[in-house]
């Protein structure tokens, strides 16, 4: 898909990933709607975003997050492009998963970007097209202590990214998945710690040593518009997280 002109809804856009596909959206021509609870943050940032609309949400909140999508289609009068990247992060060994909070993690993480895909669904089919992009992990192909909790819900949101793919091809609405690696933002000052009185595991000899450097959010943002304009099911931030496929 050519952005240029195109309507984006970035969730999460208040910081880090989020904010940084926002940018560059709207450096490649797309008007783009910024979602997330910060409204004052919002606000702040769209002064340097020409075009965008500010809306906020609780991607917690079925409710909220169809009227975000009604408000950015009422503002805008389409939608394009939905990029479902707002989350947060669980670490806590099994054992000691608080299940309130992994629920409440799943909400986040899984039923609001389901949420979003269903209320923007209708509209794209009616567009005759579109394009959704939904943030996972690279710990989602992978089994590290710690982050079971964290890691399936990635995996749930795996699942009904590439099945809605396949469902909503005849819509021409192509749905893909993108995998990120460790990233230079607020997200791990943002994670809920559980119980890490377990005792402590290395990391496997190919994930831990001399593992590349974390990525930008500026990098991972790149491989998101390049996965708008190609349609491809799967990014792979780095080759190298294909062999945990």
């Amino acid at each position: 898909m050519d952005v240029k002109n195109k309507v984006a809804v970035v969730t999460g856009a208040s910081s880090g990933i989020g904010l940084e596909t926002a940018r560059l959206l709207t450096k490649s021509g797309a008007k783009v709607a910024l979602a997330s609870r910060s409204k004052n943050k919002l606000e702040e940032l769209s002064k340097g975003l020409p075009g965008s609309f500010v809306v906020t949400v609780d991607m917690t909140d079925e409710e909220s997050v169809k009227k975000m999508i009604d408000r950015t289609l009422e503002y805008f009068g389409r939608i394009d492009i939905l990029v479902n990247n707002a989350g947060q992060g669980y670490d806590c060994p099994v054992e000691f998963i608080d299940r309130e909070k992994f629920r409440s993690n799943f909400e986040l993480n899984v039923v609001g970007p389901l949420a979003a895909m269903q209320s923007v669904i209708p509209i794209m089919r009616k567009q005759g097209g579109g394009a959704i992009v939904n943030i996972s992990s690279g710990l989602s192909l992978m089994y590290l202590p710690e982050m079971g909790a964290y890691s399936s819900t990635k995996r749930a949101l795996n699942g009904i990214t590439l099945t809605a793919r396949e469902e909503l091809a005849g819509d021409k609405i192509i749905v893909s998945v993108v995998y990120p690696y460790i990233t230079l933002t607020d997200f791990e000052k943002n994670t809920v710690k559980g119980n890490n009185t377990a005792p402590q595991h290395e990391e496997p000899e190919e994930i831990g040593g001399g593992r590349p450097p974390a990525d930008t959010a500026e990098f991972v943002a790149e491989k998101i518009l390049e996965t708008i304009k190609t349609g491809v099911p799967e990014q792979f931030v780095h080759d190298w997280m294909k062999k945990f496929h």
